[in-house]
């Protein structure tokens, strides 16, 4: 990775440098409007042909039987069934923690508000085919859903779909498997066919045909609304001195592989430690699998020399990583400093790969910085949330003035009119009650 001086950056140096890789739309967005109105036109004929033409993929029915999901799951070997049953505990012990409580207050005598939750009622979860079969996506966002109450959970994912995805989609709930993938995938949900549900919000990460169609559905009234907009994997690392530089390394790995677009940050204050980083790195990369691509998406990488972990923590605010691991001394002293990123990794023992697997928080988080306005996703992502009020004749006679005087601020004569109209009744019937 290339190392960079912070400090002599200038300003707009500094902002160059944090950067991420330009998001290669290229053409995307008429190509993908183009695949949703094939989809709500042609429906399931639509979406066949599509599944042709675009995933080569031979096959006449949308939806997998039972037969084939029994089948794809006894496929599954134990022990990776017994790892998928540990990890859903975690994660359904901490989104089970995530239910709320409704909310009754007495705002003022006789004024009483409310806040009450509902679940969404149809949710589609999109899950990347792609080069890695993902089941923790299918854990991350089908067992919120459930947990959360949603009354139809549907799943999309390109063909063939991995066994362990299948297994996994059954034992978390999912109603409905869709061989589906891509923009057609995003607007099969979003619209529905003879076939698919129509669902009233779509969640899953995906390529940029997904991330593009997801866009234009979420801003189509009579589309679907979606769980945050999204962009390439990232991590960003601040490490001091007594940071192990395999642990650095292995960490910074593990987001570079997802893909040749992703990107991964070291901040750290030790010019050693930055050497040695990239030592580690090259000895790492030559295990991976995925060498090619970790390599790729490293040329887009950069290490950062700071003043000290208080200039590192800037740094990570300004950048507003996906994940952030802090390899430090005491790493948790720098937690209430830490202001934007999706999710925060303390320690030497806590690589990011726990909390995409099996620690019990969400993996699906805002990348490409707008972890500074979204949050990862949880229970509250898939329900909804309404007030109530009612009020007492006499709650009504204490604010009915005030509510009075505002709206005729504001020239709303009917509003004023409402408030009124029940006053003057009120009075009425206490003269009446006193005559």
């Amino acid at each position: 990775m290339k190392i960079l001086d912070w400090n002599t950056l200038t300003d707009l140096e500094q902002a160059q440098a944090l950067r991420r890789p330009a998001l290669a739309q290229g053409g995307r967005e008429a190509q993908v409007a183009d695949i949703i109105a094939k989809v709500r036109q042609g429906g399931d004929a639509a979406l066949i042909e599509l599944t042709r033409t675009l995933d080569k993929a031979e096959r006449d029915t949308l939806q997998l039987t039972q037969a084939e999901i029994d089948a794809a799951s006894e496929r599954v070997s134990d022990e990776l069934k017994a790892a998928i049953d540990l990890a859903m505990a975690n994660i359904e012990t901490f989104h089970r923690a995530q239910l709320p409580t409704p909310i009754v207050q007495e705002t003022s005598p006789g004024v009483h508000c409310e806040l009450h939750f509902q679940p969404i009622e149809k949710v589609g979860l999109y899950v990347p085919g792609g080069t890695a079969p993902l089941v923790s996506t299918v854990m991350m966002l089908a067992i919120p859903a459930r947990l959360a109450g949603c009354e139809r959970v549907v799943l999309c994912s390109p063909p063939p779909i991995n066994d362990a995805i299948i297994y996994t989609a059954g034992r978390c709930g999912v109603d409905a498997i869709y061989t589906l993938g891509g923009a057609q995938a995003v607007a099969a949900m979003a619209y529905g066919s003879e076939t698919i549900t129509k669902v009233d919000k779509i969640f899953g990460p995906g390529n940029t045909w997904v991330t593009e169609a997801k866009r234009q559905v979420s801003g189509d009234v009579d589309g679907a609304a979606i769980d945050m907009p999204a962009g390439p994997s990232e991590v960003l690392v601040i490490a001091d001195a007594d940071a192990d530089a395999d642990f650095v390394a292995a960490d910074l790995l593990s987001q570079a592989e997802h893909g040749t677009d992703s990107q991964v940050i070291l901040v750290t204050p030790c010019t050693a430690l930055a050497d040695k980083v990239n030592v580690a790195l090259d000895q790492q990369l030559a295990q991976l699998s995925r060498a090619e691509i970790a390599r790729q998406a490293l040329l887009e990488s950069r290490t950062f020399i700071c003043s000290d972990l208080a200039q590192a923590v800037q740094i990570s605010n300004t950048y507003a990583p996906e994940h952030l691991i802090v390899q430090t001394a005491d790493s948790r002293a720098l937690l209430p400093r830490l202001k934007n990123a999706g999710s925060i990794f303390l320690g030497a023992w806590t690589p990011e790969s726990v909390g995409d697997y099996a620690s019990g928080t969400n993996h699906t988080l805002p990348t490409y910085g707008y972890s500074r306005t979204y949050s990862s996703l949880g229970l509250a992502d898939y329900q909804r949330r309404f007030t109530v009020q009612e009020l007492t004749p006499a709650g009504l006679r204490a604010i009915g003035p005030a509510v009075e005087l505002l709206a005729a601020t504001e020239t709303l004569d009917a509003h004023k009119n409402a408030v009124s109209l029940r006053l003057a009744k009120l009075e009425k019937q206490t003269v009446e009650k006193q005559a």
